[in-house]
């Protein structure tokens, strides 16, 4: 059960330009730093890594959003809902957590940005209302924002920033999510790193 708490917590928590960010984690140059929120008990997280793969190629994987189920660890399932443009949808996910605890849900709006100075490209992914009716048995997300910042390096490395936030809802108490939640990201991250490595993403064309 503590497992499955530790890896409900990679995409699922806007903490931007504050200070105070302490390190929580840290495993094969990926780092995890948490801060507490003043209108939380939940803390936010920050994690930051280096991986082998250009700025196009996360991009794609992250619009690529049922490959979320192979990466975002505890991801049960993850489908489209509408493809606004190359750069923005709404897809929905569910989280698969140990009984008795009940499955989390929620509806995501991805939008892509880059900076055509630095070649930055911010990804802001908030949970959003509506789209796909409350499912028995699941709890509804209702707060949940994170945002990526992808930081072209050289050819082929790029840094990852992403801070997150999220109120999971029900009977999960802070503190035990506040425990467990930073494994979440180094979970995630090295299993991200494994599938930009697949070789499926390097032939998309960028933003």
């Amino acid at each position: 059960m503590n497992k499955a708490i530790t890896i409900f917590f990679l995409l699922y928590y806007p903490v931007l330009g504050q200070p105070d960010w302490k390190l929580a984690a840290e495993k094969e140059g990926i780092k995890v730093y948490a801060k507490t929120v003043s209108d939380s008990k939940i803390k936010a997280l920050k994690a930051e890594c280096v991986v082998e793969a250009t700025v196009q190629e996360v991009v794609a994987l992250l619009l690529d959003v049922k490959a979320a189920e192979h990466w975002v660890c505890h991801t049960k399932q993850c489908s489209l809902i509408r493809k606004v443009s190359p750069t923005e949808l709404y897809y929905y996910t569910e989280v698969s957590l140990p009984w008795p605890l009940e499955n989390r849900d929620f509806v995501t709006h991805m939008e892509v940005f880059q900076d055509p100075a630095t070649k930055i490209v911010t990804v802001n992914a908030p949970a959003v209302p509506g789209f796909v009716s409350p499912k028995n048995g699941k709890v509804r997300i209702t707060h949940s924002s994170n945002v990526w910042r992808i930081i072209p390096l050289d050819k082929r490395h790029v840094k990852l920033d992403y801070t997150l936030q999220v109120d999971p809802g029900g009977l999960l108490p802070a503190w035990v999510v506040n425990h467990f939640a930073c494994q979440g990201p180094i979970i995630s991250f090295t299993a991200m790193r494994k599938e930009l490595q697949t070789g499926k993403y390097k032939q998309t064309n960028g933003h």
